[in-house]
């Protein structure tokens, strides 16, 4: 199966942008697709159960369809951390939990392309002792990593790249996410940042997407290429 797990620089840096799109990518090419949100916070009361936003895009480009609670088994109401989340509504999370589920459904529902994405970035927390990170190790996924294109994304995004790969783990491919427009007022310099970032993550980049006005799959989809991984 090809499964990886997509983390970000931060939160709102643009993770489902990448997914969805990448997924939507995929669906152009006849690929059969799945893309996962085990766990999500800020989600909706609907009249079935707590639905997330992010997840229900991810449910969309997810072909041939899955339900809801496959690709979001988990949601919380408030948009906090997940921890705090949880500990709020008497669920605890668990990494053990989580990957016995994850697995389930990675051989109940195999497909092409399978994203399994994380919520903010990779050192967050799902419990006292336990990260995302602990997830994506438990399930020895490599990872894609998606940039928020904005003041200070250097930092952040090497130090990712660098936490990903002391856990053991391979940085597949990164993708950048233009979160602020004014990061690319100059496009002499924001060049020679996406060049440092392509020097010093040493790994493929899937795509640049740019600041969208319509942030959503179809749009983003041309940015990217899934060719790399």
């Amino acid at each position: 199966m090809n499964v990886w797990f997509v983390t970000g620089t931060d939160t709102d840096a643009g993770k489902t942008l990448v997914t969805s799109g990448l997924l939507y990518a995929a669906r152009q090419q006849q690929l059969s697709t799945l893309g996962l949100k085990p766990i999500a916070s800020g989600s909706q009361a609907t009249s079935e159960r707590l639905q997330n936003s992010d997840a229900l895009a991810l449910q969309y480009q997810s072909v041939p369809p899955v339900n809801y609670a496959t690709v979001n088994p988990i949601a919380f109401a408030p948009a906090i951390a997940p921890h705090l989340a949880a500990l709020e509504a008497g669920q605890p999370l668990e990494v053990s939990a989580m990957v016995s589920l994850l697995r389930e459904t990675l051989t109940q529902t195999p497909r092409d392309i399978t994203l399994i994405e994380g919520a903010g970035g990779w050192r967050v927390p799902l419990n006292a002792q336990e990260d995302f990170a602990d997830l994506a190790i438990a399930l020895e996924l490599p990872v894609i990593l998606v940039v928020g294109l904005k003041l200070g994304c250097l930092n952040h995004a090497r130090l990712t790249a660098e936490a990903i790969r002391a856990d053991g783990l391979v940085v597949a491919g990164w993708a950048g996410s233009v979160v602020d427009p004014a990061f690319t007022a100059d496009s002499d310099r924001f060049e020679a940042n996406i060049a440092h970032l392509n020097a010093k993550l040493a790994a493929p980049c899937l795509g640049i997407i740019p600041y969208l006005d319509a942030p959503d799959a179809e749009n983003a989809a041309p940015y990217l290429s899934l060719e790399p991984l």
